[in-house]
Order: structure tokens, then C-alpha cells, then sequence
């Protein structure tokens, strides 16, 4: 005889499990897997705590079932940017911006995805090989497609399709990454909406000049994007009342205790 609770009406099932995920996605971003509570999980979900175990059987299968949820939203809009009905050039402006914003409001996958990363430094194998196979390395395959179709119809120059995505995308996270250091260096912060609504202009404008065989047309296509693709709405530090921007995460992460081991053990 099954020892499961006793499954709700269908209709509301999986409204049900939707909230179990939002609420222990927030909960695990917080906290990490060994700091997350159940107990916090199911009241913010409003169910009680059997229910998490009915839908998910552990915690760690709930974990893993939160962090691909995330992910493959982040999928989903990448894909979506791909498969638009515009010129390789357009596509990859977007991908850029979608990216740049993606720091900025998605503070949940910021937050696993750096917690995963660092299990990964240690050794545990985590859920990061699920994610690549299932989100990353299609959204990495299909950068690589629109990069040659660009090249091949002249719109784009030619150089390696790798270095055009580090161009691309790897500014953007340098830059959060990067946050506490322009603080100091020039006594301005780079995380205000100003600041924020500014790099992102920039970063459409810089790519619109780098990476077109004519940089008339890139810069008409920057504008054009940057006009028609708002900076998503968060809580800023500089807003009255406001709380730390998602991407904090990144510039103001503590350091992995295991990165001071690592130190620690060099100069031993």
C-alpha cells in the first residue's frame, strides 16, 4: 500500500507545484542546497511540508527540479531571440542585450548558477552536466549557427565565432563582476539605474561598430534595438526603499572558503 499523502484534485496539481518550484527556487538562491529550509519552503508555497516530499520525493530532487526550471526559462529566451524573424546581425544585438538584462533581473539563476559552479570547483558533480546538456549546449549551438550565418552573408566580419560571443557576452558579465572595482577606482556607482540604463546603450552601440562589415548599418541596427527593448523593471539601490539589483550577486559575492584554501595551500 502506497505511503504517499493523498494526490490534490488534478486542476490544481500543478498549479500546486509551480509554487512548490518558486518557492524553492527563491529559498535555494538564498541559501544554498545544504542552507535551504523545507519548512520555509512550504510556507511560502502555502502547503504543508508532506506535500514538497509527495511532489518531489527529497530535497535534492527538488533542488535540481528548481535550478532546471529556472534554466530553462533562460533557454526559452535565448531561443526565442534565435529564431526571430531578423538578420543574423539584429539576432545577435539581442542576444547581447537579452543577456546584459538577464544579469540584471534574474537573480535567482545568478545565484545557483555561481552556487553550481563552485561545487563544481570542489569536485561534486552537481546538477551543472544536466544544464549544459539541456540549455547550454544548445544555446551555445545555435549562437554558433547564427555567428556562420551572419559571416556567410557578408553582414557580419570574419573572425571566430567563440571570440565574437566572448565580445558578445563576456563584457557583460565583467562588468557586474567588475562593480566593486569601478567603485573604487573611479568613486562612482555602476549598479544605479542611470548607470545601468547607460552601459546598456554602449554595449548595443559598441557592437554595432565591431562586429558589422557596415558599420552604418550595425549602428542603425543597435538604435533600432535598443529602442524597441526596454531595461527590465527591478529594485534598484539608488530607488527610495529599494534592495540590492540580482546583479549583486555577482559583484558583491562572498569568496568561496574553498578559493582561500586553495591560497592558503600556495603559499604554504
Amino acid at each position: 500500500m502506497s505511503t504517499k499523502p493523498y494526490s490534490p484534485p488534478s486542476e490544481r496539481s500543478a498549479e500546486t507545484r509551480q509554487r512548490i518550484l518558486d518557492a524553492a527556487a527563491r529559498e535555494f538562491a538564498a541559501h544554498g542546497l545544504a542552507g535551504a529550509r523545507t519548512e520555509s519552503i512550504a510556507a511560502a508555497a502555502g502547503v504543508n511540508k508532506a506535500l514538497l516530499y509527495y511532489y518531489f520525493d527529497s530535497k535534492e530532487k527538488l533542488y535540481t527540479a528548481a535550478l532546471e526550471m529556472i534554466a530553462e526559462r533562460v533557454r526559452d529566451i535565448s531561443m526565442a531571440v534565435f529564431l526571430r524573424d531578423a538578420s543574423p546581425g539584429e539576432r545577435l544585438l539581442r542576444s547581447a542585450i537579452s543577456h546584459f538584462d538577464r544579469i540584471l533581473a534574474q537573480q535567482e539563476f545568478q545565484s545557483l548558477m555561481q552556487q553550481e559552479m563552485i561545487r563544481l570547483h570542489k569536485g561534486e558533480t552537481g546538477v551543472l552536466p544536466i544544464l549544459i546538456k539541456r540549455v547550454f549546449e544548445p544555446v551555445m549551438v545555435m549562437f554558433q549557427s547564427m555567428v556562420r550565418e551572419g559571416i556567410a552573408s557578408g553582414e557580419l566580419i570574419n573572425v571566430d565565432w567563440q571570440q565574437m560571443q566572448l565580445s558578445a557576452l563576456g563584457a557583460n558579465v565583467m562588468y557586474f563582476l567588475a562593480a566593486p572595482v569601478w567603485r573604487m577606482v573611479f568613486g562612482s556607482e555602476p549598479l544605479t539605474s542611470e548607470a545601468l540604463a547607460a552601459r546598456r546603450k554602449l554595449l548595443l552601440e559598441y557592437m554595432g561598430q565591431a562586429i558589422f562589415q557596415d558599420r552604418k548599418h550595425g549602428a542603425a541596427l543597435a538604435a533600432k534595438v535598443f529602442a524597441d527593448t526596454p531595461m527590465p523593471e527591478v529594485t534598484l539601490s539608488d530607488q527610495p526603499g529599494g534592495q540590492k539589483v540580482a546583479a549583486r550577486v555577482l559583484a558583491e559575492a562572498p569568496r568561496p572558503e574553498i578559493w582561500n584554501d586553495d591560497a592558503k595551500e600556495r603559499t604554504k
